[in-house]
């Protein structure tokens, strides 16, 4: 079969949107050269559009043009690494998930062990915040709430007192032992998420022991976020003014 053949009926074969690189086919055709020019051939001709430099996608055309693919393909190769979790999405993409806000954004930041030079891939600019947990499967859904409650004050489009509403439904919703995780892995981030993650548990009742949360916390350090009592009772418990 030749490589373009080869090319041709692996990607008929892929969904739509899928992002995939040059090595995607190399390992199989072993013929850099004839891979490169293929790919290249397909892009002019519109079966597959360019993303980014050795990056592209099987586009998918709607009556307002090619959608582009979603996020995670985009940058699945920043957040896995030999079927190992090296990184997850954050930021605007899942604070819109999560309800906070419907403004979406061409920004994806990413949670990472180590800090990473901002790039670009497409109409995306990618930006890295840093994660001093480990990242895994299970943690992910919480250190996302944890980011959201970190950052509540950069959510676009609401207002922190709706932030904290949206908040306490998230983690209502934990149970026990995911209550006792989230607050394990906000040990390693700074002491206002540390305050706002015990003033909600202890608003909502939760039956975790908050003591060691609370002696994490400076007794003489004032946080400021301007909430009202109707929307967190307990916020003078934490120095939330």
């Amino acid at each position: 079969m030749k490589v373009v053949d080869y090319i041709t009926s692996k990607i008929e074969r892929l969904p739509k949107g899928y992002v995939f690189t040059y090595s995607d086919f190399i390992t199989e055709v072993n013929k850099k050269e004839a891979v490169i020019k293929a790919l290249n051939r397909m892009v002019v001709s519109g079966k597959i559009a360019k993303l980014s430099k050795g990056k592209f996608y099987k586009p998918e055309p709607t009556p307002f043009g090619t959608l582009q693919p979603n996020q995670k393909q985009i940058v699945k190769d920043l957040l896995e690494n030999d079927g190992k979790l090296i990184g997850y999405i954050t930021g605007l993409g899942i604070y819109n998930q999560l309800g906070f806000t419907t403004q979406i954004s061409n920004t994806i930041q990413i949670g990472r062990n180590e800090t990473l030079p901002s790039l670009k891939r497409g109409i995306y600019n990618i930006r890295f915040i840093k994660q001093k947990n480990i990242i895994n499967k299970d943690n992910i859904p919480l250190l996302q709430i944890l980011d959201a409650i970190r950052f509540i004050k950069k959510i676009p489009d609401t207002s922190i007192e709706t932030s904290c509403k949206r908040l306490k439904t998230l983690i209502y919703k934990l149970d026990l032992q995911k209550q006792q995780s989230i607050i394990r892995l906000s040990m390693k981030y700074p002491p206002a998420t540390r305050a706002l993650l015990g003033a909600l548990l202890e608003d909502l009742k939760s039956n975790v022991n908050l003591n060691e949360l609370l002696n994490t916390l400076n007794p003489i350090t004032l946080y400021k976020l301007s909430l009202s009592p109707s929307i967190l009772s307990t916020s003078l418990n934490w120095n939330i003014k």
